[in-house]
């Protein structure tokens, strides 16, 4: 299970036009959330959570208040969430969830992408039920049964905790993402997130390695340039 971080930021900025895409998917997910739930972050607790991940990833403070000043004026486009689930290279199960105006381009694109780089576009349902809907905190520890404790004190349902090359990480249901935050705040007021999200985490894991990999790699850099792909989740690892 210590591979859970390993999972995260698949669309990780590594230049300034993958960054600028970045700051572009945070500025949808959050304008759509605000949007739906109220700009206030003290009362929408999903915009909170987008808000602290935007800013853990250096997103720029005026694409965050451009995106809640767009919600709050109540113009824009109307953005619909669409999730899309396959299969790449050696079998790999794959989550691919999106926020579109145009749910045809979405799909074709969504689709090309998989023809093109050895998948295969499944039917609703064909995978998700081989990943659980979790929160995920990942930060720096070593003493996970004094954390499992903390969260058993606070009565939360913890799914897995794990101590792997000096980081913690903590699954739960996603429902108890802020009771997960607010104990684990409370009992160690320095702590550091160096993961905390909302994620679906694979039931099993699929090793790929050569052309396998490359392979899909080449998939989850094709899916990430695609505007509408705000998020992809897998159950691969690779030996990298």
């Amino acid at each position: 299970m210590g591979r859970a971080y390993q999972n995260k930021k698949e669309s990780m900025a590594k230049t300034a036009g993958a960054k600028t895409k970045v700051y572009s998917k945070y500025g949808r997910e959050i304008y759509v959330i605000a949007k739906s739930g109220g700009t206030d972050p003290n009362g929408n607790l999903s915009l909170r959570r987008i808000i602290d991940n935007a800013k853990k990833d250096q997103v720029p403070a005026h694409v965050i208040k451009n995106a809640l000043d767009k919600a709050e004026g109540g113009a824009g486009e109307d953005f619909a969430s669409a999730r899309y689930e396959g299969f790449g290279p050696a079998g790999i199960m794959m989550i691919v969830d999106c926020l579109t105006d145009n749910n045809n381009r979405t799909y074709n694109d969504v689709r090309q992408c998989f023809n093109k780089n050895g998948g295969k576009l499944g039917g609703p349902g064909a995978v998700a039920h081989m990943f659980d809907h979790q929160a995920v905190f990942v930060f720096k520890g070593d003493d996970e049964e004094a954390v499992l404790e903390t969260l058993m004190m606070a009565d939360i349902d913890v799914s897995d905790i794990e101590l792997e090359e000096g980081m913690i990480t903590v699954l739960a249901p996603h429902t108890e993402f802020f009771k997960v935050k607010t104990a684990l705040t409370e009992s160690t007021p320095d702590i550091t997130f160096e993961v905390e999200d909302i994620s679906q985490e694979p039931q099993t894991i699929t090793n790929i390695s050569g052309e396998d990999a490359e392979v899909f790699e080449a998939l989850l850099d094709a899916l990430n340039d695609c505007d509408d792909v705000q998020k992809v989740y897998h159950n691969a690892e690779t030996d990298d």
